[in-house]
């Protein structure tokens, strides 16, 4: 099979039973059976400390399992590094970055170091990266000077030189304010819809949520669930939300009508439905008084999978 090239179906990256034990500790990674499709965007979602960049480093080459196998474009890693890697775009735990250069020389050295990069067309690549990022105006700025987002940005401009079968970004947005994760996700979007594979880990359940087609739970360094991320939430049953002047009240009856987790605030109650007909429910809110100006289910979110899931919370907004 020729390097780059998947069988029909075969995902782009695929784990079985992938575990790195480091001495004296519990698996930092443990029995990972991951399946990435091709021209997704994978959300690899976790807290800190649950696996996620032990596992990409395990991908990339970086470190070695202690057991288990990892497949990467359809060849073995790290046996394949050297064929796999060129079509790869990875930024991983940060950028490393040459403070005394500008941005631009930053990207023109790594696009150098790259031996099947034409060295005739890198100025071209390079203005190119940089404005995909939106660091045309810094270009001509010292690394050292850059903010961390600005520094993010540059690694993942280093990962776009080259045209890449598949993008691995490790906490993409770590840095960025509002403004640049809005750029960062459009970014991803964009590439996607190029055809690229693009695998993003991220503590961000919105961030997950926003952009990506597929996910992966992990927690702990086990992987929880895994699915397209419709098929996530759509596993666990929306809030039920009334909105009305009388939350006391309202609160009163969804509890009598065996609603459970009743949540009152400012005109608005939620819920989880009891398991009885919904408009039976609404009746009794109307017989018991209660100015109903709002009843609905709302759709379940991720975090609402994740916490069926796990029975924990979540850091939704970093």
């Amino acid at each position: 099979m020729a390097e780059g090239r998947l069988m029909d179906d075969e995902p782009v990256i695929r784990t079985h039973g992938l575990t790195k034990r480091y001495r004296g500790g519990r698996p930092a990674v443990d029995r990972l059976d991951l399946s990435v499709p091709e021209g997704s965007v994978f959300g690899f979602l976790g807290p800190n400390g649950s696996g996620k960049t032990t596992t990409i480093r395990m991908l990339m080459g970086l470190i070695e399992p202690t057991s288990g196998s990892a497949r990467v474009l359809g060849q073995p890693m790290p046996r394949a590094v050297r064929g796999v890697l060129p079509h790869v775009g990875a930024l991983i735990e940060g950028p490393a970055l040459y403070g005394f250069l500008s941005g631009r020389d930053n990207l023109l050295r790594y696009d150098a170091a790259d031996p099947t990069a034409d060295p005739r067309t890198r100025r071209t690549r390079v203005t190119a990266a940089l404005e995909r990022v939106g660091l045309t105006a810094a270009a001509g700025k010292k690394a050292r000077a850059y903010s961390l987002g600005m520094k993010q940005r540059l690694g993942l401009a280093a990962a776009l030189l080259r045209p890449r079968r598949l993008l691995v970004l490790d906490e993409p947005t770590n840095g960025l304010d509002p403004q640049g994760m809005r750029e960062i996700r459009s970014l991803v979007r964009e590439l996607a819809s190029d055809g690229t594979t693009v695998f993003l880990s991220s503590h961000l359940l919105d961030e997950i949520e926003q952009v990506c087609t597929h996910a992966a739970v992990m927690a702990q360094g086990r992987l929880i669930t895994q699915g397209s991320v419709a098929e996530l939430a759509a596993g666990v049953r929306g809030r039920l939300v009334v909105t009305t002047p009388d939350t006391a009240d309202a609160a009163r009856v969804l509890k009598e009508q065996g609603a459970g987790d009743v949540s009152a605030g400012d005109d608005r109650v939620s819920a989880d439905p009891p398991d009885r007909d919904l408009a039976e429910v609404n009746a009794a809110l109307v017989t018991a008084g209660v100015r109903v100006r709002g009843f609905a289910v709302e759709r379940a979110s991720l975090e609402d999978a994740f916490m069926a899931l796990t029975g924990e919370g979540f850091d939704v907004a970093g």
